[in-house]
């Protein structure tokens, strides 16, 4: 299928009844087979995440007088300025896009006055700085939040000496330099950095375990001491197979091992486990980050429809960058907006697969402001001018 667009196209009627449409996109891209048969992508990949939220605005809004409809849309990246077109000729004027930033940056600058959308996949750095954009909140958290909210747990536990492993992608050259970021930011040490080169060859092969095994540890042979190895492989060509293959005894974290996530079917606290019932009751299966960040896109309007009582995309963006607007988010602390970029803060979980581990920020790591501003961006680090104090 091709990809999709959580779009709340609002229809604004009398006061006493208002219609909330919503569609979403999800921007499908060629990729190779994945590494394990576990990670398939199911065909309602972000959308069964976006009909939960529906469904949760919907409980809400009939007795706000409010009714919530989605529409779910699948898209191959050269189709989606022809559905986004369409979806805002529709009226639709509040689009929620699982997209890459390419694609995610040509919406936003195609989008007319008044659409606002919100970002659920996108983790660049440069869109919650130069590259933003004041028609776009971000809900997907940053690389570099994700990167902090690990090396605060790092560091936490004093594995401050790290052996950084970098793909050979852009976007893992962009995900190495936010871990370099948050080494520096927190006090720990890069000992040593070396780049996997993706030369394309098969990822799954019935002799896969045993060509690991003798190649992985060569690959890190001779590194210099260090006390855990941070893998920075967004392209997801290498990483997973770092555990229990490094030359030295150490922990892997990043994008394999100990990773830092939104959302994951193990999550059981603060509620969660009321939120994986109903989902895995709808969908037939776990929830997946891509589930959670439309889910949580989607309630965002909810909440702020709710909240102001308007269906209007100028309110709701207005309302979500104040200081009133707070959504539950099933992580142990209300979620909210940063007015100076338009990303939203938020725990991050880290997990090993089966349990979570922790969860960030970290005790310790404190702010002015919230302890959440110690992921990401804060307010003197982002190069964003196009929000003004949370005014369109």
């Amino acid at each position: 299928m091709g990809a999709a667009l959580a779009v709340f196209g609002l229809l604004t009627g009398s006061a006493a009844a208002q219609e909330v449409r919503a569609a979403v996109i999800r921007v499908d891209y060629p990729s190779l087979l994945p590494i394990s048969r576990l990670d398939l992508p199911p065909e309602d990949l972000g959308h069964a995440g976006a009909m939960l939220a529906t469904e949760d605005n919907r409980t809400t809004g009939q007795f706000m007088g409010q009714s919530y409809e989605t529409e779910t849309v699948a898209v191959p990246p050269e189709e989606v300025r022809a559905a986004f077109d369409r979806l805002v000729a529709e009226g639709h004027r509040i689009v929620v896009a699982l997209a890459r930033r390419e694609e995610l940056l040509a919406l936003a600058d195609a989008a007319p006055v008044g659409v606002l959308i919100l970002n659920a996949r996108a983790t660049d750095e440069a869109l919650r700085s130069e590259e933003c954009r004041a028609n776009v909140l971000h809900v997907a958290p940053s690389d570099g939040m994700m990167a902090d909210a690990l090396a605060q747990f790092l560091v936490w536990k004093q594995w401050d000496r790290w052996f950084l492993i970098h793909g050979s992608h852009p976007e893992d050259h962009a995900l190495a330099d936010a871990y370099r970021a948050a080494a520096a930011k927190f006090g720990a040490r890069i000992v040593e950095e070396r780049e996997f080169v993706d030369t394309g060859g098969a990822r799954v092969a019935d002799t896969g375990h045993v060509l690991v095994q003798r190649q992985i540890p060569v690959f890190t042979q001779d590194a210099a001491t260090h006390e855990v190895v941070v893998a920075a492989d967004a392209s997801d060509v290498f990483a997973p197979y770092l555990p229990y293959q490094t030359w030295d005894a150490a922990p892997v974290a990043g994008s394999a091992g100990l990773r830092p996530l939104t959302w994951h079917p193990a999550h059981e606290a603060w509620g969660a486990t009321q939120m994986q019932n109903r989902f895995e009751e709808l969908a037939g299966r776990p929830m997946r980050e891509e589930d959670y960040q439309a889910w949580l896109a989607l309630r965002v309007v909810g909440e702020a429809v709710t909240r102001t009582q308007s269906a209007d995309s100028v309110a709701i963006r207005d309302y979500a960058l104040g200081p009133n607007f707070e959504l539950a988010a099933f992580k142990g602390q209300p979620v909210t907006f940063r007015d100076w970029n338009g990303q939203l803060r938020q725990p991050i979980l880290l997990g090993d697969g089966r349990i979570t581990v922790s969860v960030s920020p970290q005790d310790g790591f404190l702010h002015e402001v919230s302890p959440l501003d110690t992921l990401g961006l804060d307010r003197p680090e982002s190069r964003c001018t196009a929000f003004q104090g949370g005014q369109p």
